[in-house]
This record gives C-alpha cells, sequence and structure tokens, in this order.
C-alpha cells in the first residue's frame, strides 16, 4: 500500500482530510485502494479492530487514519475512529472538531460512549475524540476499563480503527496493539529509517500483533 501528498494551500483540516475535500482525486483513489486491500485482508472477520500507527513521529499515521476512515464511509460502512494518541492528538485537529470531551473521560468513567462520540461530516463515520490529556496515558489505556469499552462499541460498527502514538516512542501502543485484529504501519517516505521499521516490526510482534499492511506515506501528522 503507498501514498503520495502534494502540498496545498489549504487550511490544516481540509487539506489533510483530501478523501473528503477533494474524493475525485488521483491521492482518495490510492485511500480507496488501501480501503479495498484492509477489506481484503479481513475476508469474513466481522466488526475488526484495526490499529493505525508508525514507528516515529511525524509519519502521518494521523492522516492515513483519518482518510482511511473517510473512504470506508464513502462505501456505505459505518465506521468509529477513536483517537487512542492520548499525549499527543490529531483526529480533532483533521476534523475540525473541538478538543473537549473524549477517550479518556470515558475511560475514567466521567461520561458515557454515547456522550463522548460525535458525528463527523460524513455519513456513516463516528470519532471518538481522545478527551483531555491524562498523566498515566498507559494506565488507562491497559485498564479493563478500555478493553470493555472496545468489546461495546466493536460490534456497533462494521469496523473500528485506532490511532495510536507512535511504536518506538510509547509503551502505549503495544498494549493497544494488543487489543486489535490488525495493524497497519505508516512510514514516511525520505524520513523513517530502515532500523527503525525493524524495530517497530519486532516491537509489534512481541506484543503478538499482526501486521496486515504498510503505507508509504508523503505527510507528516
Amino acid at each position: 500500500m503507498s501514498l503520495n501528498k502534494r502540498k496545498t494551500s489549504k487550511p490544516a483540516g481540509q487539506r489533510n482530510l483530501v478523501t473528503f475535500s477533494h474524493p475525485d482525486s488521483i491521492i482518495s483513489e490510492q485511500f480507496r485502494t488501501i480501503r479495498t486491500n484492509i477489506q481484503f485482508i479481513n475476508g469474513e472477520k466481522n466488526n475488526p479492530i484495526l490499529l493505525i500507527t508508525s514507528p516515529s513521529k511525524l509519519e502521518g499515521k494521523s492522516t492515513s487514519a483519518a482518510n482511511i476512515a473517510v473512504s470506508m464511509a464513502q462505501q456505505k460502512e459505518k465506521v468509529l475512529l477513536i483517537d487512542a494518541s492520548l499525549r499527543n492528538p490529531a483526529i480533532h485537529e483533521i476534523f475540525q472538531l473541538p478538543h473537549t470531551a473524549g477517550l479518556t473521560d470515558v475511560l475514567k468513567g466521567y461520561i458515557t460512549f454515547e456522550e463522548a462520540v460525535v458525528s463527523s461530516q460524513i455519513p456513516g463515520l463516528k470519532i471518538l475524540p481522545s478527551g483531555k490529556v491524562p498523566t498515566n496515558p498507559s494506565e488507562l489505556l491497559s485498564s479493563k476499563a478500555m478493553k470493555r469499552l472496545l468489546d461495546k462499541v466493536s460490534p456497533l460498527y462494521d469496523i473500528t480503527l485506532i490511532d495510536s502514538p507512535s511504536v518506538l516512542d510509547v509503551t502505549d501502543t503495544k498494549i493497544l496493539a494488543n487489543l486489535s485484529d490488525g495493524v497497519i504501519l505508516v512510514v514516511r517516505q525520505g524520513k523513517t529509517k530502515a532500523e527503525h521499521t525493524y524495530n517497530a516490526k519486532r516491537v509489534l510482534q512481541y506484543a503478538k500483533s499482526q501486521i496486515i499492511g504498510v503505507i508509504l506515506n508523503e505527510q507528516n501528522k
């Protein structure tokens, strides 16, 4: 799976969400190809949970997660996109949503999932923002509350996508990978070092997760 991104002068959210702003573009077609590849790989598995991550920061994982989610929703699928990058969230910026309540507040029991999840501009796509930045992200993500949440919400959607932190920076991603049915690794052309990609693969394998694809990207968010 590959992706190339051209520079534009549009606002950041609209520029990054190219599958929504320019659905007929070559880049949108590439995301549709990625979407189709994911569907073939998953086969008959119902309601899969897929983690989208990268070896290091600024390699385009959040933008890729957002555009894959949009592309799937455009095919009339019910999609949930969870921003689990609790230390440095970006999904709310890409979709131009207020950064208020979200995943952290649900896991702490302050609000329910139904109160935290928001509709996007794309029919069929729901988003669970990250919520307030916590002091203990790893503990929250490894809690029983996180597993209960995924067990509760995944049957409600055709696919659940999780935007996670980069693999080699924090332990959060290993926790999330173990809760997911598969992992998509995003690497950035001209930036990601081969040794980092190898180390990321090794870490994910150690977490007993399955890498189902790799996206070669030129976007840095």
